[in-house]
Order: structure tokens, then sequence, then C-alpha cells
């Protein structure tokens, strides 16, 4: 577990609650930790944190370095687990070369990157100029503290971001994105004479971020449900009822377990029973490579009231309809064929008088953006949901010639005896908004390698936090001098 120095702040960070939206606690954390440690510690008004320390003598003339992290973390656990993301800290285990946690969300994502920085702050045994360590809040669920950070909180040349997932890769630009929630409002009614009540259930699907996982074709749980949902209603019309559809917690991950209660006709039950058999194993052959461990069920329960069987239609029909996963590959080479365009269905929550539907849309490609968002909202419009796209957030443009891009490659390949990948990301990332309020400033990606973020199967490949610790700081040695 090396660098220690990082393992053991990332420890602490660890039994801090710091939920997307709740991150009080961990932002008196942060400017405790820095008063604690005798350096500068201001919180804007959005709870952005800033901690700055001076450079070691003799480096006073170097360009300033920003290294940026968030501090809040997305909370999933399994099904079967008793953990309260509010109070419990989280508990890891080693497993082989990976730290995991048991049932949650690790939280390396991203708190091995403010673990990173707060070792750095630590430190008095490294050369570097002046470092500003700022610690954004909210970025999981609408980068609400990069949207609410003034021109003016950060004042560095070059800005490192340590919130990518790939040990070796160094990325230069990201996706804008934008989220589009459907409303649809219906009354509750009786379900008819005779009818009989099921509910089943899908889980044990992979999910991921729907960012950075949405090329790799993973099963969407509220697609699958919806999906034979709309093949029963089809087929046996008013003889099968909605009552019940929830499925997905995150705007941002792939839903990855969900469920439904429907009223059948007695004289169908059974036929329904068999056609979820045989619709089981259809989709399990679809995505066998992709979601190998799907695990479903499906029994009788407790009558329920049914919903609007107009709007439950419409409803079932527009999450058929409606587009998910790739849309478009970007053509610009520079960038490897990567994602450009793509929505994910994140989220449904049918409730007393509503049902709730959230996607998320995202591309590299502002005008794609726009289209994309487009098409989803024309499925739930014609539907005829309230729908609402919010505003969202800017792609990150690629610098052309890019001086700390350059360092950066230089340094690792001096370090690895082989170049780091440079190539642009699907997920967000808040330089798109650090961009635009800092236009001047050079930025740049990197971090160790994670997988299964925004999932209980989030996990952190140990032996990537020390070359990355090892190659921040001889960036930081190597940081040129201002010209000024």
């Amino acid at each position: 577990m090396q660098p220690r120095a990082v393992f053991e702040e990332f420890a602490a960070i660890n039994a801090v609650p710091r939920p997307s939206k709740h991150e009080e606690k961990m932002i008196d954390y942060l400017r405790q930790w820095g008063e604690r440690h005798g350096l500068t510690t201001k919180v804007d008004e959005t709870g952005n944190v800033l901690i700055s320390k001076p450079a070691t003598p003799g480096m006073e003339s170097r360009r300033k370095v920003v290294l940026q992290s968030h501090m809040d973390m997305v909370c999933d656990k399994l099904v079967d687990i008793d953990f309260n993301f509010d109070t419990d800290p989280i508990r890891t285990h080693i497993e082989g070369d990976w730290l995991t946690a048991d049932g949650t969300t690790l939280g390396a994502d991203d708190g091995i990157g403010c673990a990173l920085e707060l070792a750095i702050l630590a430190a008095d045994d490294i050369e570097h100029g002046p470092i500003e360590c700022v610690f954004t809040r909210d970025e999981e669920t609408g980068l609400s503290g990069a949207m609410g950070m003034k021109a003016g909180f950060m004042t560095g040349d070059y800005l490192i971001n340590l919130d990518s997932e790939d040990e070796g890769q160094i990325f230069v630009s990201c996706a804008g994105g934008r989220n589009t929630t459907a409303t649809f409002n219906y009354q509750t009614q009786e379900a008819p004479k005779g009818s009989f009540f099921i509910a089943a259930q899908l889980k044990g699907l992979l999910g991921g971020h729907s960012g950075d996982d949405i090329e790799k074709k993973r099963a969407n749980a509220i697609k699958v449900l919806s999906r034979f949902l709309c093949q029963e209603m089809s087929r046996y019309g008013a003889k099968v009822q909605l009552c019940l559809l929830q499925s997905g917690k995150m705007h941002n991950a792939i839903p990855r377990d969900g469920r439904f209660v429907i009223s059948v006709a007695d004289d169908i039950k059974e036929q329904i029973k068999a056609d979820w058999n045989i619709f089981q194993t259809q989709v399990e052959d679809e995505f066998h490579v992709s979601d190998p461990c799907m695990s479903w069920s499906m029994e009788t329960t407790v009558p329920h009231p049914i919903i609007d069987p107009s709007v439950a239609r419409r409803m079932i029909w527009s999450l058929q309809a409606v587009d998910n996963g790739v849309f478009a590959i970007c053509q610009d080479e520079a960038l490897g064929g990567m994602v450009e365009t793509s929505s994910n269905v994140a989220s449904v929550d049918t409730g007393r008088d509503k049902a709730v539907v959230v996607s998320s849309q995202r591309s590299n490609v502002m005008s794609n953006l726009d289209n994309i968002c487009a098409t989803v909202r024309a499925a739930y419009e014609l539907a005829g949901a309230d729908v609402v796209t919010g505003d969202g957030y800017p792609a990150w443009k690629m610098r052309p010639q890019s001086k700390l891009t350059q360092l950066v490659v230089d340094t690792y390949t001096e370090l690895f005896g082989h170049a780091p990948i440079v190539r642009g990301i699907h997920a967000g990332l808040e330089c798109g908004l650090f961009s635009e309020r800092y236009p001047q400033m050079d930025m740049v990606s990197f971090g160790p390698t994670l997988r299964g973020v925004h999932t209980p199967d989030e996990k952190l490949l140990i032996p990537t936090v020390d070359m990355v610790w090892r190659h921040l700081l001889l960036i930081l040695k190597r940081i040129p001098q201002r010209e000024d």
C-alpha cells in the first residue's frame, strides 16, 4: 500500500460521510485539515475548498499549479447490505492488487484524488512551485460546485484534474452533458375484478458509468423491463395493467436492477410466467458477454392499485422507443474513434400520482448534444409527458499545442519508458466548466486505475496509485518558470 501517506489520507477521507449534495462534513474536515497544517484555506459560497501551499525554497518563480478533485461520492450499495451513507464509514478490504469496499461504492471516485492532494500538501520532502489544491463539491449529481465557482477563486497557470480512471492515459477533452426529466401525471385506479398480481425483479447487471462505460453495450435494467412490459401489454391488451415500475438511482449510472408489479387477468397468469421465462433466455443470450450474471425472479404479490391504463401504456411505449446507448462516434482522428454522443435512461420511479423518468445525454460536440436531447425529448412529449431538459455542462475542447500536455507526456515517458495515451473521454469532467471561467488556464486530467465506478463493484488498482504519485512529483519538479 504505497505511497503510505496517500492511503492514510484516503482511509481518513473514507471515514467522513460525503454523499453528493450533503458534503458539509467533508467541507469542515478539509477546512480543519488545512488550518491544522498551517496552510491558507478558504471556502467559497458554493462550498468549494481551496488550500494553498507556498513554493519550496528556490522554486518561487515557477508557474502556479492547481491540483483539483471533487469531494463527493456516488452512494450505491447492494440491496441486502445494511449501510447508511450519511453516518457510516466506508468499509474497505484488499483483493490481490485491488482495494474495494464491502458491498458499497468505494469512494475512490474521487476520494483518491483528494488523498493525493492532501498527501502533497502535507509532505515536506518534495520540490514544487506554488500550489493550490482545490476540492469541489457535488460533482456527481450536477457539477454544482464547479458551476458555482466564480472566476478568480483559483489563480493558477496550470490545472491537473485528478478525476480520471485509467492510469497511463492523459485526458485533454471531455463530453458536455445534460439531464432530461420526463414526468407522467396520472390517477391510480382499482384493478379489474378477479385480477392476479405479479411482481418481477431483475438484478445482477453490471451497470457502470453512463459515460465511460456506455460503449460496452451493457444491459440497461429499465430498457429490459420496459421491453417485456411493452411486449406483454401489446400481446394481451387490457388484461395486463401496470401497478409499479422502479429502477435506477443515479442520473449518471447505467441502471443495474429494477422491479415491476402488474395486474393480470386470471386466465393469462400462467402464460405471463411462461413469457417471462422465454424472455429471460433471450435477453441472457443477447448480453451473455457484457452481463453474464443476470438474476431474474417472478412471484405473486398482494393487490396494488393500477396506474391509469392510458398513461401507463404511453409511458411504457416511450421507454421502448427512447434512444439509449451510443448515438455517434467521434470523427476527429486525434480522439481515436471514441464515443461522441450517447444517451442513457437512468431512473424511473412510479409514485402515487406521477412517474418520473430521468435520462442523461452526453456529447463532445455541443450541436449534437442539442440533437440527442431533442430526440429524447420528442419521444417523451409524444407520449404526453411534461419534459424538462437541464442546462447541463459544456464540453472541454482539446487545446492545440498545450505546454502542460507536453510536459505531462515527457515526464511520464521518462519515468516509465513509454509514452502515455493522450485522448478524450466521453464522461463529463469539471474541466469543461473551468475552461469557460479560466480560458487561459492549461489543463489535463489523469489518475489511478478504477473499475466499476458508481456501483458497489467499484475498485482501485493499488499499484497505479504509486505510479500517479511519482508522476505528479516529477511534474511539479519540472514546472517551468513564469515568463513575466
